[in-house]
């Protein structure tokens, strides 16, 4: 059955369906105004339910606002226009006729018989429970079950047979690599398809509002730093320059309006004396416009690496907004990475491991140690921070029940304008097990930063004008 045909398909059923798509994508985070709202209202009226894709590209255009948002769109539209309701009709096929049949789908690349596919999977493997209809489904357990990553041995022959192997004149291995990277590509738009399936089957047991906030994955700058797969981090990485240049514009538009400076109470009083004490001519305190300095403190040490890699390229490409910009990575001994961080904005992704193979961040384990590091930079690097520069210490503050040296941290709180403490773990969590968090909190300000998002938000508020 067709999302049109659903019995909640008349004017005021789709009126409600849309309000609970735009209200589903407004709680991950995607900005949708009213203006939006009507655009799209006035878009399903004009492209009508039936051509299923067409509506799904109206409405991104009408709704998005860049293309990080699309994966959220897609899977929050999954489930509120559904290609079908209900499960297959006719009798589930077996497992090998139905790899067959996944096989020649992929090799021909037909998207539509991929889909159907997908949903015969879902109803056949991806079953769990005990009731009749099952108590929910599984696109990991139909993926397991099918396996269709092992096809592409089988899929690259029948292209080969077929005549579709690459351009003409080209190298064998070079099309042989093209060749398996675009079969690659048709059986991840296959997996994508079958949890899509699965997601509907249990949104509609469980509702589509519950699935759509607990089910569909966040935006990329919506995910925690602490859990962010590979490639979610990947995808992170891709956003430093977008967000980089919305942070320099706020930057920018901040320091203007602080160069105006504030009014001189003294000189106003003074010059109102000629207007009978009327100030009508605000006389303004004008500041010297000097760009400040920054140092940052990177734990980047187990997962916290990647909330502090990222931290890192961020910084960098604002560095045009600041006099001076000074880097130093730990685990439990410090070392100053700004050097490496130049070199390494070229390779994003492998900035990481250019820091651990060139730098000195441990001494006798492999463990943090934030008492050491923090001891060492007050010791080593103290002419490194002035009354000009603002430190930013990126870390969990877990100690491994060492000292947290607070000394030390008072000294370089001393010896700064400001500092500031980004800390990618859950602000309930601060104090449990061998966080120090609430310790060094009462030295500095401490801020809760587990997203790219939040990140965003505290620099640009945080960070000198």
């Amino acid at each position: 059955m067709s999302a049109a045909a659903e019995p909640a398909a008349g004017t005021a059923g789709v009126a409600g369906r849309l309000a609970g798509f735009t209200g589903a994508l407004r709680g991950h985070g995607i900005r949708i105004g009213t203006g939006e709202g009507v655009d799209a209202a006035r878009a399903v009226e004009a492209l009508g339910l039936a051509d299923r894709e067409l509506l799904r590209e109206g409405l991104a255009a009408t709704l998005l606002h860049g293309t990080g948002q699309r994966a959220v769109f897609d899977q929050v539209f999954d489930l509120y226009f559904p290609r079908t309701v209900g499960g297959p009709e006719g009798p589930a096929a077996g497992r090998e006729e139905l790899r067959d049949r996944l096989a020649r789908a992929l090799a021909a690349n037909d998207t539509a018989l991929m889909g159907q596919l997908a949903v015969e999977a879902v109803d056949g493997f991806g079953g769990y429970g005990s009731s009749p209809g099952a108590d929910g489904w599984s696109a990991y357990q139909t993926l397991e079950r099918l396996r269709p990553q092992t096809l592409l041995a089988r899929v690259r022959a029948s292209v080969r047979a077929g005549g579709g192997t690459g351009g003409e004149g080209a190298p064998e291995d070079f099309t042989e690599r093209l060749l398996d990277d675009e079969i690659r590509r048709r059986i991840e738009l296959f997996r994508r398809q079958v949890g899509a399936e699965a997601r509907r089957r249990v949104a509609e047991r469980r509702g589509r509002e519950e699935i759509a906030r607990r089910a569909v994955a966040p935006t990329a700058d919506r995910v925690d730093f602490l859990y962010a797969g590979r490639d979610r981090v990947a995808e992170l990485r891709r956003t430093v320059r977008p967000l980089a240049r919305k942070l320099a514009t706020r930057l920018a538009a901040r320091r203007r309006r602080a160069a105006r400076g504030s009014i001189d109470l003294r000189r106003t009083l003074r010059g109102s004396l000629s207007t009978g004490g009327v100030p009508v001519r605000p006389v303004l305190r004008r500041r010297r416009p000097v760009r400040p300095e920054l140092v940052l403190l990177c734990d980047v040490s187990g997962s916290v690496a990647g909330f502090s890699d990222f931290t890192m390229l961020l910084v960098q490409a604002l560095h045009d907004q600041f006099s001076k910009v000074r880097v130093f990575a730990f685990v439990n001994r410090i070392d100053e990475v700004t050097g490496l961080l130049r070199h390494g904005t070229a390779d994003p992704e492998g900035l990481g491991a250019r820091i651990q193979e060139e730098a000195r961040l441990t001494g006798w384990h492999g463990s943090s140690d934030y008492g050491v590091a923090l001891g060492e930079f007050a010791e080593r690097y103290a002419d490194v921070v002035g009354p000009r520069t603002t430190v930013f210490v990126l870390g969990d503050a877990r100690t491994n029940m060492a000292d947290p040296n607070l000394p030390a941290l008072r000294e370089i709180a001393g010896r700064a304008r400001r500092v500031y403490w980004l800390n990618p773990e859950p602000r309930a969590q601060w104090g449990t097990g061998d966080s120090a968090a609430p310790d060094y909190a009462g030295e500095v300000g401490m801020h809760e930063c587990r997203n790219a998002r939040q990140l965003g938000a505290i620099v640009s508020r945080l960070l000198p004008v």
